[in-house]
């Protein structure tokens, strides 16, 4: 067990158990949250606790193998390893409003679409709540940067790892924690129907965004297995039911890939299908991925796409690329680093 796992109350308990008065607690926590590496570190503590927190429950930071930063606009993008020796990415992104992080939520990734590098090694583990905590907490003590946003974006499909995740929210979320805002939190699915209707039953004031990718079904199947399991129907109903109970605006993740999705016909497919269902795009130029033959649609079919969906009534804004001199594809540089260690 890893105390960083637990709620507040949680180790309350803990520490009880261990004779402890309860105030120990909210300490103990205090420092947990704030990027320690070792119990040391909690000078407020006797030193008898440290060595019985040390020797019981240790905490275990991940390690940065790599880190790159862009010259072109301060995107850090980080490596870390785990205690087991698995690494996950993680990204520091700087924008007007704030410092954002994208974390990983698994080690690789089962969902397998055609133009995503993190699912090239399939899935080796879900990730723990503290280890995505830690990806947080440490790349902003690292970075000496404030976090102020958070993307559950990079390596993994959040959702197929809910009960983790879920637990990770309600830390990060904490008012004697990090204490970031839900609606600072964008959660990404490539569409996961039954666990979207379990997410929308929690009601969080998170931005819930879906990996679309595709006007229709016969396309998305060619680039996101997972829409045999859950055709776009499905999902778009799914999206439906979602904003029904939380009035939360869908927001769907588009990459815009050459002559795949980004004719002038897609995005009028996509406004008949999504009329009535508030909704904005993110239009995502194409990462080049060295495995995969997809390309990314040009400037001109990016713009047009863009018109279109706005003379439908449909918000659509252009992702600005961010580190694209860093390896900035999401599982690129881990996949790099694994394949430079056989």
């Amino acid at each position: 067990m890893n105390l960083k796992s637990l709620t507040i109350e949680e180790l309350t308990q803990v520490l009880k158990d261990m004779g402890q008065p309860g105030f120990r607690a909210g300490q103990v926590y205090t420092w947990l949250h704030k990027g320690v590496r070792s119990y040391e570190e909690m000078t407020n503590l006797p030193k008898a606790l440290r060595d019985q927190l040390a020797e019981n429950y240790p905490i275990h930071p991940p390690q940065v193998v790599r880190k790159q930063e862009s010259q072109r606009d301060g995107t850090i993008k980080y490596l870390w390893q785990l205690s087991d020796g698995n690494c996950v990415e993680t990204v520091l992104m700087r924008y007007h409003y704030g410092n954002t992080v994208c974390i990983s939520t698994e080690v690789g990734c089962r969902m397998g679409c055609a133009f995503c590098a993190s699912t090239l090694g399939g899935l080796v583990r879900r990730l723990e709540p503290f280890e995505m905590l830690d990806q947080v907490l440490f790349t902003q003590v690292d970075s000496g940067l404030p976090v102020s946003h958070i993307v559950l974006m990079g390596i993994g499909e959040p959702l197929d790892n809910f009960d983790n995740v879920m637990r990770f929210l309600e830390l990060v979320n904490s008012p004697k924690g990090m204490n970031i805002s839900m609606r600072h939190i964008s959660l990404s699915t490539c569409g996961l129907v039954p666990k979207i209707d379990e997410l929308a039953k929690r009601k969080l004031q998170l931005t819930l965004s879906v990996s679309l990718h595709a006007p229709n079904d016969e396309t998305r199947n060619k680039i996101m297995p997972v829409n045999k399991a859950y055709p776009s129907q499905e999902l778009l109903d799914a999206c439906r039911r979602y904003y029904a109970a939380t009035s939360r605006r869908i927001s769907f993740e588009y990459a815009m890939i050459d002559g795949v999705n980004d004719s002038e016909a897609d995005a009028k497919e996509l406004l008949r299908r999504l009329k009535g269902l508030p909704a904005h795009f993110n239009l995502i130029p194409l990462n080049h991925v060295e495995e995969s033959p997809l390309k990314p649609s040009s400037k001109a079919a990016v713009a047009r796409f863009q018109k279109t969906l706005e003379d439908g009534g449909v918000p659509a804004t252009v992702r600005r690329t961010l580190g694209g001199d860093i390896d900035a594809s999401c599982g690129q540089l881990r996949r790099k680093y694994t394949q430079e260690q056989k």
